[in-house]
C-alpha cells in the first residue's frame, strides 16, 4: 500500500522525489521495480498508415521521434555526489559534457570495466548483503535532454521506450518525476503525456546507476558496464489504440492444419473495430476479419496447410491490424506470423512433430567497440556466421536481447532459448539463494513477465527459460506456473531446476560424456536432454567436441546444446605500447573484481573473426553424413539429417587424391534425398585404385546450388573423407641403408663414401654429402646442423627434447601447469656420449638421467652418407615413482632461421588441429608461411599444431632451401615465430595479464617434432581434463623422426 501512495504521489508532483528520499530508496528497496512504468507488452511499433507499417522501419513514421545521439551528462563517481536537482527545468547544464546514447560510462571515459563471473562487481570493496548496495564507486550518470514535441502530436498519447539501462533508470519531464524502472535488459516505457507540451521546447531528464538492488539479479558472466544500451525513442499513440497483442500460432490434423489464435488487448476502443488480415510472403490474401473490439478479443482462425516456420524453412507470413474509426484508420500493427507447434512428448522437444537436434550456441550481446550496443548489422553478422557453421539455435544468454535480435531470428531461422535477465549467482545455490527468499518473489515473477510479455510473438521462441544459475526454490516454481500459465504453448526451461518440477527439459550445463549417456539410456525420464551450456570453447579448447555428437545421434532423448560461447567478450584496447589488443578482467583499475580472461570463450573472436575449432563445430554440426559402402565402384550412402528439408539445392563433390595429389574428381549435381531419409549415389567415373602406389583418400564435400539467405551459392555445407589405403612411411633401416654411389675407387669396385668423424674436446661433428652435424660433448645436444655450409639452426639453439607445451586455458583450468609442471623444464644429466660406426653410418647416443621425473632418457643420432639425419627419442620411466605425470607432449624442437618463413607439408590442415580435435581438418598437401600459424586467441597459449603428417619441409622461399621431417609414423608438427616461453603464462595465471596483441615475432622460426601432444578437452576450462584416450600416461615412450636436407 506504501508503494501505492508513493507511486500516486510520483504521478501527481515533484514532491514525490522528496517523499521516496524520505523513505527507502526505489534503488535498495525490492518491492518498487517499475513505478510509473507501462505493463510491459509486444514489441510491435504502431503507424499512422498501413503502407509505413508494412516496411517495418519505424524511422519513418511521423510518430516517432529518435532520442538517441548526444545528450548533455554528468558523471559521479558516488552516488551521493551526483547532482541535486538536476532535473528542473533552469538547472544550469552548460558546463555538462556531451554524451551519446546509447553509450556506457566506462567506454566513454568514466569508472573502469570490471570483469566477474561468480560474484558481484563490488566484490573487492563490500560483501553481498541484499538489498544493499553502497553509494561509492556507484556510478552515476544524470543525462538532460531539450527537445521539441511535434505540434501535431497534442492529442496523441505520447510514451518514452528505454531499451536497455544499466542497472536502473529514473525520469522527469519538465521537472516532474515520471517514473523509475530495473531489469536492465528489458524496455522500460513511461507515458509522458500528462507532462509534456507539444509544439515546444521540453525537458527530459533521466539517471543511471551502476548498482541497485537489483543488480544481485544481473550476475552473469560477462563484462558489467553501466549506462544507456538499445534504442532510445518516443512516440506517439491515438487516444483509441490497440494496448497489446498475442499471437498464439498452432498445428492440427498430425501437423498439417494451422490454427492462429490473436488476443487483442484495446484502450478506449468502445465502438471501434479491428480489421486482421493475413498474408503470405508472396503478399497473397490467405484470411482477414474484422472484430468490433472490447477491452479483450480473441480471434481463431483454421488456416489450411499452411508453410510451415522452423530453422530450416523459416516462412513467414504478414499478420496487418488496422484499428478503424468508421472508415478512418487510426493505427496499422504488423507482426510476423511462423505456423509452428512446439511440444514434448516422450521425452523428445519436438517441433512440428520433428526431434530436431539443437545445434546451439550461447550468445552474449557484446561488441569490441560498443560492448552491450551492438548495431543491427552486428546482430545480421552474427546469424550469418551461424548459418554459416551449421550453427541453428542460440540461447540468449543470460537476459532478454534487443527485440530485433528475435525479428532477425524469426526471419532467418534460428530457434530460440529466450531467457529472463535472472542471474543471483553471487547468492550462491543453497540456504542464501534468492530463490527461496520470499521478499524477492516478485523480482523472479516480474523479470519472467518482462521476458515473455515483450517477446511472445516470435516464432523463433521456442523455448523460455527463467533465467541462469539463481539457485531453485518457491520463487522459481512460481515463475514456472506464471508463464506457463500465460503461454502452454511453449516449454520452459530453468537448469538448476535439474530434474525438479520447476523445468521441461534437463539441461545440467557441463555435464561429462559418461553422465549424458548415462541420462539418454534411461527408460523412465519424461524430459529430453538439452545441455545449456556445454563444450566450453574458452582459448584452444572444442578436444573431443566429437564425442557428444556421437551419443546425440545415438540417443534420441539427447536432443543437442548450446555451446558456451559464441563470441569472445574482449574489448577493442591498446596495450602501453600502443598495439592493439583485446582486453579482458583485470585490465582496468586498481585491485579490480576479476575473473581474468574467463570471459573470452568464443568461437569467435571479438570482431567475429573465427577460431579454429569453429571448424570442428561446423563439422559435428553438419546436416549431411555420408557412409561409403563400396570403394571398389565409389559408392556412397548420403543421409539427410535435416527434418525439413530436402537435398534439392545441394551438390555433392568429390575428389580422389593419391599421397596427397588429386587424382580424378566429380560432381553430382542433382541429389533427390528427401528429410531424414538414405539415398544411395554412385560417382560417376571414380577410378580403379591401386594400394601399391601408396594412400588414397577420398574427400567430398556438398555445396550450395543457389543462394539462400544469407549463404551464397557454392557455399560448403557439409563434407567428409575417407581413406582408402594407407600411406608408405619411410622405415629407419631403409634410410640407415640410403647411399649415394661415389666415384671412390677401391682397386676396380666403386664404394659408398663413408660418414666422416671429427671430435674436439667441446664436440664431435658428423658429415656426409655436404652435411655436417655438431653435438655439444657437454649437453649431448646438437647445436649445429649446417647444408652446404649454410647453418640451418638459429646460434644458441639446440635441438633438443620437448615436453611441455604453452599450458591452454583449459590445462590452466585443471591446474595442469602445476600438476604437470615436472615436465617443463626437468632436468637433464648427461650419463654418457657414445660414438659408433653402423655400418655406412655414424652414430652418437646420449643417455641422459632425469631425476625431476624419476626417468632416464637416451637420444640416439645417426647420419647416413646421403646427409639424412635420423633422431631417436627413448624414455624410460620408474614404474614405482612417487609421482607419476602425463606428458603434455612427447618430441624434440629446434630453432632455424628467419628466412626459414615458410611450411610445405602433407597432413591434416590447412588449420591447426590436435589428437582430439582434428576430424573437421582434411589430409592435403598444404603451403602456408611460417607467421599464419599462430592463432591469436585473446590470450597467448599453445598454438598451431598439426597432426598425422607425413612429410613437412621448412624451406627458404626466395632461395628454395630447407629441411624436411618425415618418420616410420605420422608426426605432430610445428611452425612458429614464438618459443613455448613466449606464449606460456607460468605457473600462476593471474600474476599476468597477457594478450596475443602484446606478442612480437621472434627473428627466426621454432620447429617442434612430435610423436604426440596429448589432447585439449572442452567438458570444462575449470577442472576437466582431457579424455583419457587422449593423454600421454607416464610410461615408457619412443619415437623416431629423419631430418633431410631440400624441401619436399
Amino acid at each position: 500500500m506504501r508503494k501505492t501512495v508513493l507511486l500516486t504521489m510520483a504521478a501527481a508532483s515533484i514532491m514525490a522525489c522528496y517523499a521516496q528520499r524520505s523513505h527507502t530508496p526505489y534503488w535498495l528497496d525490492p518491492a518498487a521495480n517499475r513505478i510509473g512504468t507501462e505493463v510491459p507488452r509486444s514489441d510491435f511499433f504502431a503507424y499512422e498508415s498501413a503502407n509505413l507499417a508494412a516496411t517495418g522501419n519505424k524511422q519513418t513514421s511521423a510518430r516517432y521521434l529518435s532520442l538517441e545521439g548526444k545528450w548533455k551528462f554528468k558523471f559521479a563517481k558516488n552516488h551521493n555526489d551526483a547532482p541535486a536537482k538536476f532535473y528542473e527545468k533552469n538547472f544550469d547544464d552548460s558546463n555538462w559534457e556531451d554524451f551519446p546514447v546509447p553509450g556506457l560510462f566506462e567506454l566513454n571515459g568514466h569508472g573502469d570495466p570490471t570483469y566477474k563471473n561468480v560474484g558481484y562487481a563490488w566484490a573487492t570493496q563490500f560483501e553481498p548483503n541484499p538489498p544493499y548496495v553502497e553509494e561509492k564507486n556507484n556510478y552515476t550518470g544524470s543525462y538532460r535532454k531539450e527537445i521539441v514535441i511535434p505540434g501535431n502530436w497534442k492529442n496523441e498519447k505520447i510514451y518514452l521506450h528505454v531499451g536497455s539501462a544499466t542497472s536502473n533508470l529514473s525520469v522527469w519531464v519538465n521537472g516532474k518525476f515520471v517514473g523509475y524502472s530495473e531489469d536492465s535488459k528489458s524496455a522500460a516505457e513511461f507515458n509522458l503525456t500528462p507532462y509534456l507540451t507539444p509544439g515546444k521546447k521540453n525537458l527530459i531528464a533521466m539517471q543511471v546507476m551502476r548498482w541497485c538492488d537489483g543488480s544481485y539479479f544481473e550476475d552473469q558472466d560477462f563484462w558489467r558496464l553501466t549506462g544507456i544500451a538499445r534504442e532510445v525513442y518516443l512516440y506517439a499513440r491515438p487516444q483509441s489504440h490497440i494496448s497489446d497483442v498475442f499471437i498464439t500460432p498452432d498445428l492440427t490434423d498430425n501437423y498439417t492444419n494451422g490454427v492462429l489464435s490473436v488476443k487483442l488487448n484495446s484502450t478506449a476502443c468502445k465502438g471501434k473495430t479491428a480489421i486482421l488480415t493475413l498474408k503470405d510472403k508472396a503478399g497473397k490474401l490467405v484470411k482477414n476479419e474484422q472484430v468490433r473490439l472490447n477491452n479483450e478479443n480473441v480471434v481463431k482462425w483454421t488456416i489450411n496447410n499452411p508453410l510451415k516456420w522452423t530453422a530450416e524453412t523459416p516462412n513467414l507470413y504478414k499478420l496487418s491490424i488496422d484499428l478503424m474509426d468508421g472508415s478512418k484508420l487510426l493505427e496499422s500493427i504488423e507482426q510476423n506470423v511462423g505456423f509452428r507447434k512446439v511440444e514434448i512428448k516422450d521425452a523428445q522437444l519436438l517441433v512440428n512433430g520433428q526431434p530436431v537436434l539443437i545445434k546451439g550456441v550461447n550468445r552474449h550481446e557484446m561488441d569490441p567497440d560498443g560492448a552491450y550496443v551492438v548495431s543491427t548489422s552486428r546482430m545480421v553478422q552474427d546469424i550469418q556466421l551461424m548459418k554459416q557453421h551449421n550453427i541453428n539455435a542460440v540461447r540468449t544468454c543470460h537476459y532478454p536481447n534487443d527485440p530485433r535480435w528475435y525479428d532477425l531470428c524469426d526471419q532467418y531461422g534460428i530457434y530460440v532459448m529466450a531467457e529472463a535477465n535472472i542471474e543471483s549467482h553471487g547468492m550462491g545455490y543453497g540456504e542464501k539463494t534468492l530463490a527461496r527468499v520470499p521478499r524477492y518473489e516478485q523480482t523472479h515473477l516480474e523479470r519472467n513477465r518482462n521476458n515473455t510479455y515483450i517477446l511472445k510473438n516470435h516464432p523463433s521462441i521456442i523455448s523460455w527459460s527463467l533465467g541462469n544459475e539463481a539457485g531453485y526454490g518457491i520463487n522459481m516454481e512460481k515463475a514456472y506456473d506464471m508463464v506457463k500459465a500465460f503461454d502452454p504453448s511453449r516449454p520452459i526451461h530453468y537448469e538448476r531446476a535439474l530434474q525438479e518440477r520447476g523445468t521441461d527439459i534437463y539441461s545440467e550445463m557441463y555435464l561429462p560424456y559418461d553422465n549424458c549417456e548415462n541420462y539418454a539410456k534411461r527408460k523412465d525420464i519424461t524430459r529430453p536432454l538439452i545441455l545449456c551450456e556445454y563444450a566450453h570453447a574458452m582459448g584452444n579448447s572444442e578436444g573431443a567436441f566429437d564425442e557428444y555428437w556421437k551419443l546425440v545421434r545415438k540417443y534420441p532423448h539427447f536432443q543437442g546444446g548450446f555451446i558456451w560461447d559464441f563470441v569472445d567478450q574482449g574489448l577493442r584496447g591498446k596495450n602501453k605500447q600502443g598495439k592493439e589488443i583485446y582486453t579482458y578482467g583485470g585490465d582496468y583499475g586498481r585491485y579490480p573484481a576479476s575473473d581474468h580472461n574467463f570471459n573470452c570463450n568464443g568461437l569467435f573472436n571479438p570482431d567475429r573473426v573465427a577460431h579454429p575449432h569453429v571448424d570442428e563445430v561446423d563439422y559435428n554440426y553438419q546436416n549431411i553424413w555420408t557412409t561409403l559402402t563400396d570403394n571398389t565402384k565409389g559408392i556412397v550412402d548420403v543421409y539427410n539429417e535435416n527434418f525439413f528439408t530436402t537435398l534439392n539445392n545441394v551438390s555433392l563433390n568429390w575428389t580422389l587424391l593419391c599421397n596427397g595429389e588429386q587424382e580424378a574428381a566429380g560432381t553430382v549435381a542433382n541429389l533427390q534425398v528427401a528429410p531424414q531419409a538414405h539415398s544411395s549415389v554412385t560417382l560417376e567415373g571414380f577410378p580403379k585404385i591401386d594400394a601399391k602406389r601408396g594412400e588414397y583418400v577420398l574427400q567430398l564435400d556438398y555445396r550450395l546450388k543457389q543462394n539462400e539467405p544469407l549463404l551464397e551459392a557454392g557455399h560448403i555445407v557439409a563434407r567428409q573423407e575417407f581413406a582408402l589405403s594407407s600411406y608408405h612411411f619411410p622405415t629407419l633401416s631403409d634410410t640407415q641403408s640410403a647411399t649415394p654411389m661415389q666415384p671412390t675407387v677401391v682397386g676396380k669396385k666403386k664404394a659408398p663414401a663413408l660418414v666422416n668423424k671429427e671430435e674436439q674436446l667441446a664436440c664431435i661433428t658428423l658429415s656426409a654429402n655436404n652435411t655436417s652435424v655438431t653435438i655439444n660433448k657437454q649437453t649431448g645436444l646438437i647445436d649445429y646442423l649446417d647444408v652446404n655450409g649454410k647453418p640451418m639452426f638459429e646460434e644458441g639453439y639446440s635441438l633438443k627434447p620437448d615436453f611441455w607445451r604453452a599450458p591452454t586455458d583449459n590445462d590452466y583450468g585443471a591446474s595442469l601447469q602445476k600438476v604437470l609442471g615436472a615436465w617443463r623444464d626437468p632436468e637433464m644429466k648427461l650419463t654418457s656420449l657414445t660414438d659408433t660406426l653402423q655400418g655406412i653410418c655414424r652414430t652418437v647416443v646420449a643417455t641422459y638421467n632425469m631425476p625431476t621425473v624419476d626417468a632416464n632418457l637416451t637420444l640416439t643420432y645417426t647420419l647416413n652418407t646421403t646427409g639424412q639425419l635420423m633422431v631417436s627419442q627413448q624414455l624410460k620411466v620408474n614404474p614405482q615413482a612417487k609421482a607419476k605425470p602425463v606428458l603434455p607432449r612427447f618430441g624434440m624442437t629446434l630453432v632455424m632461421p628467419q628466412a626459414f618463413d615458410h611450411i610445405h607439408y602433407y597432413g591434416r590442415g590447412p588449420i591447426e588441429n590436435y589428437w582430439d580435435r582434428h576430424t573437421s581438418t582434411f589430409l592435403g598437401i598444404y603451403d602456408q608461411s611460417v607467421a599464419s600459424q599462430y592463432s591469436p586467441y585473446i590470450r597467448p597459449q599453445e598454438s598451431g599444431n598439426k597432426t598425422d603428417v607425413r612429410w613437412w619441409s621448412i624451406y627458404n622461399a626466395s632461395a628454395g632451401e630447407g629441411l624436411t621431417f618425415t618418420a616410420p609414423e605420422p608426426l605432430e608438427m610445428a611452425s612458429l615465430n614464438y618459443l613455448t616461453s613466449d606464449l606460456d603464462g607460468g605457473p600462476v595465471k593471474e600474476a599476468k595479464q597477457m594478450h596475443s596483441g602484446d606478442l612480437t615475432a621472434r627473428p627466426f622460426t621454432v620447429v617442434h617434432i612430435a610423436q604426440r601432444q596429448m589432447g585439449l578437452g572442452c567438458i570444462d576450462s575449470w577442472g576437466a581434463w582431457p579424455l583419457g584416450k587422449y593423454l600421454i600416461p607416464y610410461a615408457d615412450h619412443s619415437f623416431s623422426f629423419i631430418i633431410t636436407p631440400g624441401v619436399k
